[in-house]
Parts: structure tokens; C-alpha cells; sequence
């Protein structure tokens, strides 16, 4: 009965130790920097320049971004606000629902979450923003590596340029996309649009969790603070068996 009931619950965890070990793309490291408040700053104006069209970002103000990051209100008024919103609103930007479904069949989710929502959080953003190739058999004429079948158009197309799949027969004997070709270069060049995909990754990776900001400064001086109290605890430990002794 042990050893059924073993078997039994391999096979129900089986799928999910498959998915955790080997399933899904391979994903570059963003190497984002909460701290880098300047890769802050740019993710937040290439955000709202290229994806509060569609994306909107309703758990974070507008104002929490002038705090946090360090940018004068007028600033964020004069360049990160779109219509007429007020600085102390939420980012209620993006398209309406019913008009999202008609244009891409989905509407296009807020992203207030969504690098904690994907495994990976900032690195899958990052692959996701770099992965994008053309493929004419879509919709919109764009596919992409890390999220196959997405319905967002590339955005950032004239910035990165326009890539093409290099196909390779899979072990399923399948074509499978092996590698990706810059076919026609955009405004930047490769290094250039990865500092793009990363300040953009870790605008969205503070969005998620803004309180992570002063949570990782502060956590060294209560990693310096335990350290300072083990060592005093230490000494008084000595102090009391000095007596016993």
C-alpha cells in the first residue's frame, strides 16, 4: 500500500517537476539594479512612451513614481502623464477592453504585476522584449521566442530593428526557431537596445513591488545591526560563565 500510494503521488507531481526542470524558453539574466535610480527613471519614460498605449499600470500612482524615483513632479506632469490625468491618480492608461479584443483578440493586461506574476519576474521580461521576430503566418506579422503565438505587436521594432527565425529541425522533427538574425537594423544598436529591455524590465520589476526599494536598503543595516547584537550577546555570554567557572 506504501509503495502505491509513493507511485501515486509521483505521477501526480510528475508534470509540474517536468515543467520546473526543463520546460519553456531559456531566458537571459536582465541584470536589473533597483538601485540604479537613472535605469529607473529611463524604464519609466520608455514605459509610457512606448506601452501605456495599450498597458495600463491601475496599482501604482503617479505620484509614488515621482517619490521613489527621485523625479520632480513637474517633470513627471510635463513627460510621463498621459491625457489629463492628475499626478495623485493611478496609471490608468491602455485601451479599452472591447476595443483591445477586436484589435489583438486579447486584451492587452495590466502590468502593475506582471514581473511578479512571470517565473523569473524581470529576466523573463527582458527575454520577451529582445525575442521578438517576424513571422507572416500571425496576425500582426510578429511572433516571439519566449511567448510564442503573443498577440502584441513589436513596439520597439524601430529601436531594435526587425529579426528573422533561423529554423532547426527539433527531436520531435518539428522546424524548430534554433537562433534569431537582425535582418534590418533599427535606431540602435545590440547593446543599446539591451540597456532599452532592461531599464523598461526593471521599471516593472519596481512597479511590482515598490516597497523592495527601501526594503533592500534597509536590509543592510539590519543585517549590520544582528551582526553588531550577536557579537555583543557573545560577550555577555563570557561575562556570565566567567562567574560559573
Amino acid at each position: 500500500m506504501t509503495k502505491l500510494r509513493f507511485f501515486a503521488l509521483l505521477l501526480a507531481i510528475a508534470p509540474s517537476l517536468g515543467f520546473a526542470a526543463g520546460a519553456g524558453p531559456a531566458l537571459e539574466s536582465s541584470g536589473t539594479d533597483l538601485s540604479d535610480k537613472a535605469s529607473l527613471q529611463r524604464g519609466a519614460g520608455l514605459f509610457m512612451n512606448y506601452c501605456s498605449g495599450c498597458h495600463a499600470l491601475s496599482l501604482h500612482r503617479y505620484s509614488r513614481i515621482a517619490d521613489d524615483l527621485d523625479l520632480d513632479p513637474a517633470v513627471v506632469e510635463a513627460n510621463l502623464i498621459q491625457g489629463d490625468a492628475k499626478i495623485g491618480e493611478n496609471i490608468n492608461t491602455g485601451i479599452a477592453a472591447g476595443d483591445g479584443n477586436a484589435w489583438f483578440g486579447k486584451a492587452p493586461p495590466d502590468l502593475s504585476l506582471s514581473a511578479r506574476a512571470r517565473h523569473a519576474g524581470p529576466d523573463w521580461i527582458y527575454s520577451y522584449l529582445k525575442g521578438f521576430y517576424v513571422d507572416e503566418a500571425r496576425p500582426l506579422g510578429w511572433n516571439n521566442t519566449v511567448f510564442p503565438g503573443a498577440s502584441m505587436p513589436h513596439v520597439l521594432w524601430e529601436l531594435q530593428g526587425i529579426q528573422r527565425p533561423v529554423y532547426e529541425k527539433g527531436p520531435d522533427g518539428l522546424p524548430h526557431v534554433a537562433k534569431l538574425e537582425l535582418a534590418k537594423p533599427g535606431r540602435l544598436d545590440a547593446n543599446q537596445y539591451d540597456q532599452v529591455a532592461r531599464d523598461i524590465s526593471a521599471f516593472l520589476q519596481y512597479v511590482a513591488e515598490p516597497a523592495a526599494l527601501k526594503r533592500e536598503s534597509v536590509g543592510v543595516w539590519v543585517v549590520l545591526f544582528l551582526a553588531f547584537f550577536t557579537f555583543i550577546a557573545y560577550l555577555l555570554k563570557l561575562e556570565y560563565w566567567r562567574d560559573v567557572h
